[in-house]
């Protein structure tokens, strides 16, 4: 029997605004991120995410005055990633009011840091997200990327999500950088061959773009469906997505 699904949508962060790009890059602004957590509480979604986009290329910590100011105002689990470097960053954030921590550069880097923070915090508190990208020389034909999508790591995203299961984490994000802000669709291949491999809850994420897309990636096998233009930009709103996928039998949150 699989889990209800929850939609998740996902703050994009820049200097304190919310802003949305396409494939990493070209980004836009979208508006102000505690008036965009509050229409998501009240439209219905089943958690919220934060990433700070730019945190790790600049080598700095997560804006934690935003986290507070949003964690205020959030009704739903809230998701919190970008700049988590280590046990003491993650600390700060969850005290900060998020309810959970989003870290990939850091523990793809020093994956020891997986098992530390799931110790000092829980396996509920932490998710690790995997931004891909398509690699044919690989065997899964992904490769994990790193640095807010920057550099290539020549690793297998399937092996890493693998091992990244293996020390127990509860939610895993892979993010199709082909997909970012596409709206052409989630990259449902890397997304069905993840959720084959891992025990833990997969995450959809990049390239939602109609109704369609969301059912597709429930029947990947997706526990979470995260998006972020439809959502800002008003293409698609949360209540008309649940209604949606109800009315296709998907058992929601």
């Amino acid at each position: 029997m699989n889990k209800p699904v929850g939609i998740m949508p996902c703050l994009d962060m820049r200097n304190g605004r919310v802003v949305k790009g396409v494939h990493f890059v070209d980004i836009r602004d979208a508006g102000d991120p505690v008036e965009c957590a509050k229409a998501y509480c009240n439209e219905g979604a089943d958690e919220l995410a934060m990433l700070d986009i730019t945190a790790t290329v600049e080598g700095r910590a997560t804006m934690l005055e935003v986290v507070k100011r949003v964690a205020a105002v959030t009704t739903v689990p809230f998701t919190v990633g970008g700049g988590i470097s280590d046990v003491a960053s993650a600390e700060k954030v969850l005290g900060a009011g998020a309810n959970r921590v989003s870290t990939s550069s850091a523990v793809f880097r020093t994956p020891e840091l997986i098992r530390e923070m799931i110790k000092a915090f829980g396996a509920d508190k932490v998710t690790v997200a995997v931004d891909v990208d398509r690699n044919e020389s690989l065997p899964s034909g992904y490769e994990v990327y790193i640095d807010g999508g920057r550099t290539a790591t020549g690793a297998d995203a399937v092996e890493w999500a693998k091992r990244v299961d293996g020390y127990g984490v509860a939610v895993i994000l892979p993010t199709s950088k082909a997909g970012d802000g596409s709206r052409t669709g989630y990259d449902i291949p890397v997304i069905t061959a993840i959720k084959k491999a891992v025990s833990a809850d997969v995450v959809a994420s990049g390239g939602a773009g109609k109704l369609e897309h969301f059912h597709e990636a429930v029947e990947a096998g997706a526990a979470v469906l995260l998006a972020a233009s439809v959502f800002h930009f008003g293409i698609i709103h949360i209540g008309e997505l649940k209604a949606y996928l109800r009315g296709r039998g998907v058992a929601l949150r």
